[in-house]
């Protein structure tokens, strides 16, 4: 059984929802970062001279280590104390967001990015666990969730949007800079309003031999995958990197089985909601990250959209997710269940997605692309919540961290695996069409509308393993009823009856009686109460 790791609450004279607040900030400035720097790379390209081989890892140095580390990142959490990583990780990305800013060179902006992968990873392998034990009660808890999803979702539409203000107005070193003040704001408020836990590592090894093997895995994996686009998923080189990361992958699993204290318990994977979880993640994030990435190409190369515009144009996408994550589907799932919303969501996205896999080369934004932002938007304002609940529900309290790393860790593979499949897709169909000599707009179009085809295709099977593997989790029942000559459980502040010969029963929230012959309970079960980190009923 796992050790429990106290959950997180808001520390003296702050609220839970300030310190949801603060997670939430640094989640949005790693996020965000992903995508901001998108529409910024023509002018990083003048400005530092890059080649345009070279220009492509402005972003992937920031990929690889993110998808690398967030495994490792959210066990440590577990093992070291969730606040200290997750305030480590945001002091790391906010100097390496500095760093960025005043590169003057190629060399010293890649190193930066590379830290600001890592910086993020940290950061983000812990958040949801931390969100979830801030939050126990399941309305609450819902609530926060879907907080917590639409700032993982409107993060990279933002980025967008952002990004192009920032870099025609005050030039590209601001979309980094920009970072410096609100890190540095939230490293202070998250070591106020977050509660500092000892974690479970006392005694345990951190695993060193599986934390390499599966860091450099994951990094390989990863890197593997950003790369194919360019050299072709049969090529030699990507096979061969490819099974090197399934070799380093397999002695990890090995290592695992043979670990006094592995990194990655072999339990976690007999949880039966977390496993169908990643799966059901790792493939909606494939087919939904075609949106951010295809329809941001189409409104600019056929429709003719500049940055800023484009930016407007996926902004009815987070609109939607917002309301739908903050509102609606906290109530959806406390009337309806987890599985049943995510089932429709998935649904919508699926819908969604088929919409856009009929764009005409000679289309318009409101009549093409904005009908399709409905269902994207709502289905996917439904699903994160839906989804990240059943993910952190089959974990233990003990193996929260490990189960947030995990679940970020599957939404940055399938991103990464889905902007490659779905761009080499649609890079294949162009090229195709265009020695067959359509006209340029046709010809992309083409290769969109079979990108967000199969897009789609990835989200239905998203749809089959939630609906065969996934279970709504099980609700709190309500308290037993109390029989003649015990305690009642249902009355709190109250002392607990006790039978002739037997202990006292120390509930929570309720006062133990005292023993014949001996002094009171000299604690008020408010005060056990807050040093457990939990409230009286």
């Amino acid at each position: 059984m796992s050790a429990h790791v106290p959950p997180v609450r808001a520390g003296a004279g702050a609220s839970r929802r300030l310190a949801l607040a603060v997670l939430c900030a640094g989640q949005l400035m790693v996020i965000l970062d992903g995508t901001i720097v998108n529409v910024a790379l023509p002018s990083i390209q003048e400005s530092l001279g890059f080649s345009p081989s070279g220009l492509g890892w402005v972003v992937n140095a920031y990929l690889i280590p993110f998808g690398g580390l967030l495994l490792l990142s959210g066990r440590f959490g577990d093992l070291f104390g969730r606040r200290r990583v997750f305030t480590t990780g945001l002091a790391v990305f906010t100097a390496a967001s500095l760093l960025c800013g005043v590169a003057q060179s190629p060399a010293v902006l890649l190193v930066s990015r590379f830290a600001q992968g890592v910086g993020g990873a940290i950061t983000s392998s812990v958040t949801l666990a931390m969100v979830v034990t801030l939050f126990t009660e399941p309305r609450e808890r819902a609530g926060a969730i879907g907080v917590y999803s639409f700032v993982q979702s409107a993060g990279g539409t933002l980025g967008l949007l952002l990004g192009g203000v920032l870099t025609q107005t005050v030039g590209w070193h601001w979309i980094f800079f920009v970072n410096v003040p609100i890190g540095a704001v939230a490293v202070f408020m998250a070591r106020r309003t977050l509660r500092a836990e000892e974690g479970a590592g006392r005694g345990k090894s951190a695993d060193a031999l599986g934390a390499c093997l599966v860091t450099a895995a994951l990094m390989l994996a990863v890197y593997t995958i950003v790369e194919a686009a360019g050299h072709g998923f049969g090529s030699p080189r990507t096979l061969g990197l490819g099974l090197a990361a399934l070799v380093l992958l397999a002695l990890f699993v090995v290592r695992q089985a043979k670990a006094a204290d592995p990194l990655l318990p072999p339990r976690m994977f007999a949880f039966r909601n977390v496993s169908g979880a990643l799966g059901t993640h790792t493939l909606m994030i494939s087919g939904m990250f075609g949106f951010q990435f295809l329809a941001v190409l189409y409104m600019q190369k056929v429709l003719g959209f500049d940055a800023v515009q484009t930016g407007f144009g996926v902004v009815p996408v987070s609109l939607l997710i917002g309301l739908m994550s903050l509102f609606l589907a906290p109530r959806l799932i406390a009337r309806a269940g987890h599985r049943t919303v995510l089932l429709g969501a998935l649904v919508l996205i699926a819908g969604g997605l088929a919409l856009l896999g009929r764009i005409p080369a000679d289309g318009a934004y409101l009549t093409d692309v904005f009908p399709a932002t409905v269902p994207l938007g709502t289905g996917f304002g439904l699903a994160m919540p839906a989804l990240a609940g059943l993910a952190m529900s089959g974990a233990d309290p003990g193996d929260s961290g490990l189960a947030s790393g995990m679940f970020n860790t599957m939404q940055q593979v399938g991103a990464s695996l889905g902007l490659a499949v779905l761009s080499t897709l649609a890079a294949s169909r162009t090229s195709t069409a265009l020695a067959d000599g359509t006209a340029r707009a046709e010809a992309l179009t083409e290769g969109y509308q079979l990108a967000f085809r199969v897009g789609s295709c990835f989200v239905l099977g998203a749809l089959v393993v939630a609906a065969t593997v996934l279970r709504n989790p099980p609700r709190p029942g309500p308290a037993p009823a109390a029989r003649p000559g015990t305690a009642s459980a249902a009355r709190s502040g109250t002392a607990s009856a006790v039978r002739p010969g037997t202990a006292p029963v120390d509930r929570p929230g309720t006062a133990p009686a005292a023993r014949p012959g001996t002094a009171p309970a000299d604690r008020p079960a408010a005060a056990r109460s807050t040093e457990t980190g939990t409230t009286s009923p």
